[in-house]
């Protein structure tokens, strides 16, 4: 069964559910409306057993997801609510969603997936990538400075060294360095990447589901195990904060669109 949603379509199949990220004219690219449709699609799925695992894909075969749709990034300075600040946007929202849904998420990588798509991977429990695909982070390369719990994210899935070089590079990395840092967990052919996808989601909806949500709520412990303050959230906030509203990231922005080199100068 299909559900169209407009940016987001949902198919279902037995336990299984596939969310599609549907802006193919925008490379997939996250608005804050389809992270919205996505957290609320995942809380719907959540009230229940009846979806075991859950498949993130992008539509089409050239992106995943192109990263946040760099026009729609804003920020306020009258406010204290910035759309990627940490904890109270929907992109954070919807990242939260993804780690905490009940039973296991799967992002199948079928094209490139920069930025915020990058990261919407990381928030999965398991990554498969075809064999051309490419991946990135380049929030450095705009002029912005990424949150606290994303780059915990990042930190959980590739390790902190690994994180440094996405981060601080902002390079793009090709499918057999992004398997090397475990960035993804498997690489197949693209032509065998969706029946690979479903196989592997049925295989995981077929075991016990109190073990499923059991082992998943226990590994999230886990990966949160070391505690960070609420001061040290404040902090990071700021600093975000501070970035968006330099004007540096009006230089990144600007650059992105001209598509050429941004200047930089620190301010």
């Amino acid at each position: 069964m299909t559900e169209a949603n407009d940016c987001l379509l949902v198919e279902k199949s037995g336990y299984i559910c596939t969310l599609v990220l549907n802006r193919p004219e925008k490379r997939n690219s996250l608005s804050p409306d389809l992270l919205i449709k996505l957290s609320e699609t995942l809380a719907t799925l959540a009230k229940d057993d009846a979806t075991r695992a859950v498949i993130i894909r992008g539509a089409g075969d050239k992106a995943f997801c192109a990263g946040y749709d760099i026009g729609a990034l804003t920020f306020d300075s009258g406010t204290d609510n910035g759309q990627m600040t940490d904890r109270a946007n929907p992109f954070e929202t919807a990242m939260e969603s993804i780690v905490h849904f009940p039973y296991p998420v799967i992002a199948m990588v079928n094209g490139y997936a920069f930025g915020g798509g990058c990261d919407l991977a990381a928030s999965c429990d398991i990554r498969i990538g075809a064999l051309d695909t490419k991946m990135g982070m380049v929030p450095a390369k705009l002029g912005v400075v990424y949150s606290l719990s994303g780059l915990r994210r990042f930190v959980n899935v590739v390790g902190l060294a690994n994180a440094k070089d996405l981060f601080f590079t902002g390079a793009t990395f090709g499918a057999d360095k992004l398997k090397e840092i475990g960035l993804l967990n498997y690489l197949v052919p693209k032509t065998e990447i969706e029946s690979f996808t479903l196989n592997l989601a049925r295989e995981i909806s077929a075991n016990a589901p109190l073990s499923l949500k059991g082992i998943k709520k226990n590994l999230n412990i886990l990966a949160h195990a070391m505690q960070i303050e609420e001061k040290d959230y404040q902090e990071s906030g700021q600093r975000v904060r501070d970035a968006f509203l330099s004007r540096d990231f009006k230089e990144g922005q600007t650059a992105f669109f001209e598509k050429r080199a941004p200047r930089f100068e620190g301010n």
